[in-house]
């Protein structure tokens, strides 16, 4: 009787926090995410590595709490959604999309249950139907936008290339943030004085020729942040040397990579923002179905000197000397 006794005294102190090890004790809430990554380039890289920074300072980290299912589709879209729906048939506690074509396959998985999509670097939410036009969600699926600054990258190529006319652009038929990003650079170019001069490609291994035949048409080159085109920018980039003209990011890797300048925005930053929101979500303290997207909305000017005595150009000097980074050499990895 006295042990009985003991053992329900013992049981109530653990239940209570005051001893350990009782079999009645709650664990720590833990968590399996399967991150789907659209290609494998620089930018989309970033925003993996800043969305687990995100999770890790609001108390999810990877490896104590978190379990991280990870796949990439080497840019095809069928690959896409085959790894959205692996991650559905886990019954995985949150999907994150990087890049538009993983996101709208995730929200296509997704859409008879209940796993909540948080996306990153999608340039158009609205365009690829992931959100309405006052940015509420159109299911269970939220996260952030990584919106190109058209205005102010136009106005930096402009600053450095003062006689310029045409600008060429690269961009994927399938990707409809590059088509809305491409109608906002047509819709401002006039303002700068530009033509824009676009060439749309289907899949990587039609970036060679189409690279080859645009720069015989244009002064200059800008990038979207189009995955297909992105991951083959070693290809672009040397049909615009050959040329003798210059290529423009828009972001800190391309032009890390070899890209004259940009005008872009931080992507380990994005993906912290996005890591932020995830961790609201999965803690119950908000719903995707009720966040609205979010935005970074301050760029920063980058910019490769390597690159610029290469072509013989000058860097605006009121660029230079706000520059959130410069690159002396050009690094591809």
């Amino acid at each position: 009787m006295k042990n009985k006794v003991l053992a329900m005294v013992l049981c109530t102190a653990m239940a209570a926090g005051v001893l350990t090890g009782c079999g009645s004790s709650k664990k720590e809430d833990t968590y399996t995410i399967g991150i789907s990554q659209f290609a494998e380039h620089g930018s989309l890289d970033n925003c993996k590595e800043g969305f687990l920074e995100g999770l890790k300072e609001a108390g999810i980290e990877e490896g104590v709490n978190l379990e991280v299912l990870f796949d990439n589709a080497q840019a095809d879209t069928g690959t896409a959604a085959t790894i959205a729906d692996n991650f559905v048939s886990k019954d995985v506690d949150m999907i994150c999309a990087i890049a538009t074509p993983a996101a709208m396959s995730a929200y296509n998985s997704t859409m008879s249950g209940e796993i909540p999509v948080i996306y990153t670097a999608i340039s158009d939410p609205v365009a690829a139907g992931l959100a309405e036009e006052d940015g509420t969600p159109v299911g269970n699926i939220t996260g952030t936008s990584d919106a190109l600054p058209v205005e102010e990258q136009l106005k930096m190529i402009r600053a450095t290339l003062p006689d310029a006319e045409k600008i060429g652009i690269l961009y994927t038929t399938s990707e409809t943030n590059s088509e809305s990003t491409i109608a906002t650079y047509k819709e401002l170019a006039g303002t700068y004085g530009f033509e824009i001069v676009d060439t749309g490609i289907n899949t990587i291994a039609d970036v060679e020729m189409a690279a080859k035949d645009l720069v015989t048409k244009v002064d200059c080159i800008t990038n979207l942040t189009d995955n297909t085109v992105v991951s083959a920018l070693q290809t672009v980039l040397a049909a615009a040397n050959d040329a003798g003209i210059p290529v423009f990011g828009s972001e800190v890797e391309q032009v890390k990579n070899g890209c004259l300048a940009s005008m872009g925005i931080d992507y380990v930053s994005l993906g912290k923002q996005t890591g932020e929101m995830a961790a609201k979500v999965l803690k119950g303290e908000a719903k995707a179905s009720e966040m609205k997207y979010e935005t970074i909305t301050e760029p920063s000017f980058y910019g490769n000197t390597e690159v610029a005595e290469s072509l013989g150009i000058t860097l605006d000097e009121s660029y230079v000397s706000s520059a959130a980074e410069m690159f002396e050499q050009t690094v591809v990895e």
